[in-house]
């Protein structure tokens, strides 16, 4: 006996076609550029087609004259992780503390996490510039500086993806119950409260490596050598060259955005288990039972 199948098409939601039709539009807005990008780094000189300029990028004799952009990867990667451990160490305690114990600060520091977004990056930067004087009178105008900037720009991401998960596993709960149980703050914070967020702390760790290797604004303005400042330069003597390596570093960003969205997602449900079969009752218990 085979049983109707009944879809109800549920209000609001495209149908199969439609949302086929609108992601092959979106993969089609981000691939077209890429293509386009592969297609200008496979062009060779004398005509044709090859990949001259992807083994000039890696050979040997070519160091010196690419010095700049290995110096400003190396820059951007020192300054990614000074960032994320910004992100984890500074700005991580200070949302769980308010979120814990401070919940009336809650809208103030919302709408401070907002201003990095609402501020041009310009205006941002010449708020940076005395600031930057001092701190190239005290420690140096290393790179690494630009960690303490880079700090402010990742702020409002990393917050709405920690917060989230923070409002989500009800954080106020169990840390009464293990400060209950006699756990100390560092202990709630690191075994209690770090592995309910840990999708969105891995969330906010890849968009501040995404954010931190694709930022050109800030630290151009500040006289600073990044992977994208270098770039620039590189594409003034070498395009094909150029074009390679923001190839590559647009791939790494998509895949760390893939990689977020990944985290978002809702854990599947479990199948309910079988229930066990019965048995059958013999003959001669059934009997003696109906005899009772």
């Amino acid at each position: 006996m085979t049983r109707a199948r009944v879809s109800a098409r549920v209000p609001g939601r495209p149908s199969p076609g439609v949302a086929r039709t609108v992601v092959i539009a979106i993969g089609a807005v981000f691939l077209v550029p890429l293509i386009a990008m592969l297609e200008f780094t496979l062009r060779s000189t004398t005509g044709g087609y090859g990949f001259d300029h992807w083994t000039a990028l890696f050979a040997p004799e070519n160091e010196r004259g690419y010095r700049v952009l290995y110096q400003g990867l190396q820059n951007s990667l020192v300054l990614a992780l000074i960032t994320l451990g910004i992100v984890l160490l500074l700005f991580f305690p200070t949302i769980v503390l308010v979120h814990l114990r401070f919940p009336r600060l809650q809208r103030a520091l919302d709408l401070l996490t907002v201003l990095p977004i609402a501020i041009p990056a310009i205006v941002l930067v010449v708020g940076f510039a005395p600031i930057y004087r001092v701190i190239g009178q005290t420690v140096g105008s290393g790179a690494w500086t630009l960690a303490l900037a880079y700090g402010v720009l990742v702020l409002p991401f990393a917050y709405r993806a920690i917060a989230s998960d923070l409002t989500g596993m009800d954080a106020r709960v169990r840390a009464e119950a293990a400060r209950s149980l006699g756990a100390s703050w560092p202990i709630v914070l690191l075994r209690v409260i770090a592995p309910g967020v840990r999708r969105g702390l891995l969330a906010a760790s890849l968009i501040t490596l995404a954010i931190v290797l694709g930022e050109f604004t800030v630290s151009s303005l500040l006289n600073r050598v990044t992977l994208q400042t270098a770039l620039l330069q590189i594409s003034q003597s070498d395009p094909f060259v150029a074009v390679a390596v923001s190839l590559l570093s647009l791939i790494g960003a998509f895949v760390l955005l893939m990689l977020v969205s990944a985290t978002g997602r809702a854990p599947r449900a479990r199948r309910p288990a079988a229930a066990p079969a019965t048995l059958p009752v013999p003959a001669t218990q059934k009997e003696a039972s109906d005899g009772r």
